[in-house]
């Protein structure tokens, strides 16, 4: 039902698209297809390859106007592809737009767009004038032949095909609308290498930036907070041998304490400041610990089986928790699914309002995918400030994806899927 409805409603942007992209996708048809005849004319003379070369770099060109219009009508954003690298010498620089992937996909574009173009304006303009020429046929034969004429199956017929042409409008305009959106998004952006490099490059930058703020963050809890305790401890120590240095002429130690008022060490006083060092070297092993298990959680040495469980029971919201493990993945996957998994749950207490979450964990042929459902109220999105644009990126750098279903009202699912080994 929801399928039949998205098909006969149509968007103003495809609409406009397909009158407005026609005279753009007639001429960028026309180049294509002149490019290509005459490169097979020249082909066989000197001029034939400077005249490719030409050609292509103008092809690279005219992608940028259908990108923009794609993105701007259709609203699907193609990602401009990386400029051409420029070596140094003629021949260098040749060879790299003749062997250049995003120039030719591009002038394929132009060649398949000139005939979706046309189809696409048919269905805009064509099929409703079409239609309103059909529907109307009793009227206009009665206005062309004056005098008295009955009703026939001819008009009969001609009404009922023009309602139906004008019936099928939405959805021929919603099919080619989503053929032009393919077309754009396989053909007008980077190759997938590119792609891949780029996203790459992101995720790296975007872990640089994470640990050096991470380290940041270490730097200052070992300073405010072990450095500090550590510095109290030393004070303490120090007052403890000042105590027992008062005790005794000369400042040695004695060989036997003796009691207060006596010559010997105050005990009471020694043993307060024994009490306090011994909670302050608490204290300090306690911080320790809580950062080194932020760098490397020491559960996740018996694998994820064993760390998983004992994170969500520490979690604010019950959870059920389904693992089926037939590999173990790699260190730096375990990580990076542990920590996914605590961002989420995390999330669900912060933000879901959810009585009730379940994890399930699986990791077999190859992959790991791990899935987080609650009960919450939905609503939640990659960039909507939940910190899951934040979890997608730093998924990307181990070749995992990050995935939401979140509708208002809830359940939300959010799924991550990651390679068992890079």
């Amino acid at each position: 039902m929801a399928e039949g409805r998205r098909y006969r409603s149509v968007r103003g942007g495809e609409l406009a698209f397909a009158v407005l992209g026609l005279p753009l996708g007639v001429l960028g048809g026309v180049y294509a297809v002149a490019v290509l005849y005459a490169g097979v004319l020249l082909s066989l003379t000197v001029l034939g390859l400077p005249f490719v070369v030409a050609a292509l770099l103008g092809t690279r060109r005219l992608g940028g106007p259908h990108r923009w219009l794609v993105g701007r009508l259709l609203r699907e954003e193609v990602p401009a592809p990386p400029p051409l690298p420029r070596p140094s010498g003629v021949f260098a620089r040749g060879r790299v737009v003749l062997t250049d992937p995003v120039a030719w996909r591009t002038l394929l574009y132009l060649l398949l767009r000139l005939p979706l173009g046309v189809l696409g304006f048919l269905a805009v303009v064509g099929l409703p004038l079409g239609s309103v020429w059909l529907a109307g046929f009793p009227l206009w034969v009665r206005m062309m032949e004056p005098g008295p004429r009955s009703i026939g199956l001819l008009d009969l017929g001609a009404v009922l095909i023009g309602l139906a042409m004008l019936a099928v409008v939405p959805a021929a305009v919603r099919v080619l609308g989503g053929a032009d959106r393919t077309l754009a998004r396989a053909l007008l952006g980077p190759v997938r290498s590119q792609q891949r490099v780029r996203q790459l490059e992101h995720a790296r930058a975007t872990l640089l930036a994470e640990n050096t703020d991470r380290l940041r963050r270490l730097e200052r809890d070992l300073h405010d907070g072990a450095q500090a305790q550590l510095v109290a401890l030393a004070i303490t120590l120090s007052l403890a041998d000042e105590v027992l240095a008062e005790g005794v002429p000369g400042g040695g130690v004695p060989a036997g304490g003796g009691p207060a008022g006596s010559g010997g060490p105050d005990l009471g006083r020694l043993r307060t400041l024994v009490d306090r060092a011994r909670g302050q070297t608490d204290d300090a092993i306690a911080g320790l610990r809580r950062l080194t298990r932020g760098i490397h959680p020491v559960a996740l040495d018996g694998g994820l089986a064993q760390a998983l469980p004992g994170l969500t029971a520490t979690a604010p919201v019950p959870v059920d928790v389904r693992l089926e493990l037939r590999e173990r993945p790699e260190e730096v996957i375990e990580r990076a699914v542990y920590f996914c998994a605590a961002e989420l749950l995390s999330n669900v207490a912060k933000h879901s309002g959810a009585r009730s979450a379940e994890l399930t964990v699986t990791a077999a042929d190859g992959r790991v995918r791990l899935t987080v459902r609650d009960d919450g109220r939905g609503g939640a999105a990659i960039g909507a400030g939940t910190g899951l644009a934040g979890l997608a990126e730093r998924l990307a750098a181990v070749d995992g994806t990050l995935r939401v279903d979140s509708p208002p009202g809830g359940p939300t699912v959010v799924g991550a899927e990651l390679p068992v080994r890079l």
